[in-house]
């Protein structure tokens, strides 16, 4: 390897070490976590909570850890980059730091978070340049799926995706000669009324489904229209398995108990449709994927 070649590899032990061992990058490195933990501190500790709390967000706890899991499946990528810092990071960084100060005063936690994960990009571009940003930017992007959504534009999706789940429930349940009559979201049958509240709106299994398809496109696929296309299967998959869902219910209510349609079986079902669901979507990219394969040798 000729001098021009090493002068592009800054992330190897030999280019590392020295850095580590300079008393002043030392105290800049701890001054500036410092100053990120002070702002967000508290932050990122209600965030945690959220999700604790929320059913609708258990599944962001994967988020952070797959997005580490990217950065170390591609070390080999950055790690081989050139170090060139941007001064045009400090745009993202003056954005997060206005939407830290907006969502403080304004008690809106979803801008103060959104400014912790813009703040990160910033950083990365204002210290290690484009090369860098840009290898890390898929997993960048997924810490945004750890964000709840503000509660105005919850509220807009899960209500028509109630009415739908109904919808979609009662007809089925009408083909299948099962007498039922929908008010609104209120589902009756002789023998069991079901009321498709928030909870039973499928948007937990949208986000879950949609947010796994993501994931599951960055590590076993290349083509990014085969991992929009993937996410964009997971809408209808989870609308629809929440609707089949219901009917389970409701089934299960009219023909084996009133009983039946709640609790364990309510739970143990809609693990079931969303495990299934998930199986059915790797299916579908392993179909694609045979297909595009054949097309392109003849």
């Amino acid at each position: 390897m000729d001098s021009a070649e090493k002068a592009k590899v800054f992330f190897t032990p030999d280019t590392i070490r020295p850095v580590l061992r300079n008393r002043s990058a030392h105290l800049q490195i701890s001054i500036l976590a410092a100053i990120v933990v002070i702002l967000y501190y508290d932050i990122l500790r209600h965030l945690v909570e959220n999700w604790l709390q929320d059913s609708n967000y258990s599944h962001a706890f994967l988020v952070p850890l797959f997005a580490g899991y990217l950065v170390w499946e591609r070390r080999q990528q950055w790690m081989t980059k050139q170090i060139s810092p941007e001064f045009i990071g400090l745009l993202p960084i003056f954005g997060a730091m206005v939407l830290l100060l907006v969502g403080t005063l304004g008690a809106e936690l979803f801008l103060s978070r959104v400014s912790f994960v813009l703040l990160l990009g910033g950083l990365t571009l204002y210290f290690a340049g484009w090369p860098v940003s840009k290898t890390l930017f898929a997993p960048w992007v997924v810490l945004f799926l750890m964000i709840p959504l503000p509660v105005i534009v919850f509220n807009q999706i899960a209500f028509p995706l109630q009415t739908l789940a109904s919808h979609l429930a009662s007809s089925v349940l009408t083909i299948m000669h099962v007498p039922v009559v929908r008010e609104g979201n209120v589902i009756s049958l002789p023998s069991i009324t079901l009321n498709v509240v928030e909870a039973c709106s499928g948007i937990r299994s949208l986000m879950s489904l949609a947010t796994l398809a993501l994931m599951y496109g960055l590590v076993a696929e290349r083509r990014n229209w085969m991992r929009v296309l993937l996410v964009l299967f997971a809408i209808p998959a989870a609308v629809g398995a929440n609707a089949l869902r219901i009917v389970g219910a409701a089934l299960l209510g009219q023909y084996a108990g009133p009983q039946y349609a709640d609790g364990f079986f309510h739970a143990f079902s809609g693990w079931l449709i969303f495990v299934l669901t998930m199986a059915l979507l790797v299916g579908l990219h392993a179909a694609g994927s045979r297909i595009v394969r054949r097309d392109a040798t003849t």
